[in-house]
């Protein structure tokens, strides 16, 4: 039977339990609070589900990674990367992005990027822990992606794209700007052929973990979510990402 999580205290089960079918479905119930997502994501769990269900959390193996000196850039992108007009930004329109990510996709009408998922990551926004990646044709917002950046490691939740590889110049930035700066690991969560044609790859979920154990050991189980925010923003700076481009 899936565990059901009440309010408090913040706490999972070990993501050695989460179901094998549906793969990596860990629990539901909890909440969204700044406390609940930072516990997640410090164990290797994240939050996905649709309108109309409990929150669900997940920690699914293998798990999809990005090492971002593997970042690869074929030819055709590297030419968008150098003629396509881009502007790559962080943290300007952090809300627009994640609206952006939310709104409907053909093939896909609904989004699990609820009204509630996306008031819970503005608020992790406002802490610091969340961030979003925006690229720009002239003024106008193309692409980007966001998620939770927390000591070298960056979480990605979701990206968009409104004109061909805009997406991929994002994650791009994102990768060359940790990789100079000591970024160790790109979360992308579950394979997609997208984010392997850019060099993401799965590995066992017990490897992610002890990644993250390795990684986030200073990030204590009970503190206030400030603290927490502070002791583990990452050493890398979003302010380099155009340079990076």
């Amino acid at each position: 039977m899936l565990p059901w999580l009440p309010e408090r205290p913040v706490r999972f089960p070990p993501v050695s339990t989460a179901l094998a079918d549906p793969g990596g479905l860990l629990a539901a119930g909890g909440e969204l609070s700044p406390a609940w997502l930072l516990a997640a994501y410090r164990h290797g769990i994240f939050p996905w589900y649709n309108a109309g269900q409990p929150i669900l959390w997940w920690s699914p193996d293998p798990r999809m990674v990005l090492f971002p000196e593997e970042v690869r850039v074929r030819r055709s992108l590297a030419k968008r990367l150098r003629n396509g007009g881009f502007r790559v930004t962080a943290d300007s329109a952090f809300e627009a992005v994640v609206a952006a990510c939310a709104a409907p996709r053909r093939h896909q009408p609904e989004t699990w990027i609820t009204a509630e998922m996306q008031a819970a990551y503005a608020r992790l926004h406002d802490l610091g822990a969340a961030h979003s990646v925006e690229v720009w044709q002239d003024a106008q917002l193309v692409g980007g992606l966001y998620g939770i950046a927390l000591g070298p490691v960056f979480f990605g939740e979701s990206m968009f794209s409104r004109v061909p590889d805009a997406s991929k110049v994002a994650l791009v930035a994102l990768a060359r700007t940790m990789a100079a700066e000591g970024g160790r690991l790109i979360d992308c969560q579950m394979h997609t052929a997208h984010l392997a044609s850019l060099g993401a790859r799965d590995i066992a979920r017990e490897e992610f973990i002890g990644y993250l154990e390795q990684w986030l050991s200073e990030m204590p189980e009970t503190t206030r979510v400030e603290e927490v925010c502070a002791l583990l923003a990452p050493a890398w700076t979003f302010a380099r990402l155009d340079a990076a481009r």
